[in-house]
């Protein structure tokens, strides 16, 4: 298994840690404890469990962790929105960081399909 570093799944979801990092700065203080930091950990959840992943014994096992991945995913995409109707986040950045969330989503389908069907032989 090659270091999580290396894969492009975790690169762009690292990528849009930083950048959902950056975007939350303008939330209201009120929320430093609540979307704030749900939405920061959400994003992060994704490339850390893939990184995880990475150190663990097996494809299956690997596998696990990125379907965990996907549903932090799902989670920051839900943040996103709550994040745009609340008026924290402008239709711009928001759809920006959206897109870059669906893209991690696909790319995740993608490698999660791989690791399946390389099992299955």
């Amino acid at each position: 298994m090659k270091s999580f570093k290396e894969l492009k799944v975790w690169c762009k979801s690292h990528e849009l840690t930083l950048e959902i990092y950056q975007a939350s700065k303008v939330f209201p203080d009120e929320e430093r404890y609540g979307l704030t930091s749900q939405i920061r950990r959400s994003a992060a959840s994704v490339p850390a469990n893939i990184a995880e992943g990475c150190g663990k014994n097996g494809d299956p096992e690997f596998a696990r962790y990125l379907q965990i991945s996907m549903g932090s995913a799902s989670e920051t995409e839900y943040h996103l929105i709550l994040a745009r109707d609340l008026g924290y986040l402008d239709l711009q950045v928001y759809s920006l960081l959206n897109d870059k969330v669906v893209e991690v989503k696909k790319m995740l389908n993608v490698f999660l399909q791989r690791l399946r069907s390389s099992a299955n032989r």
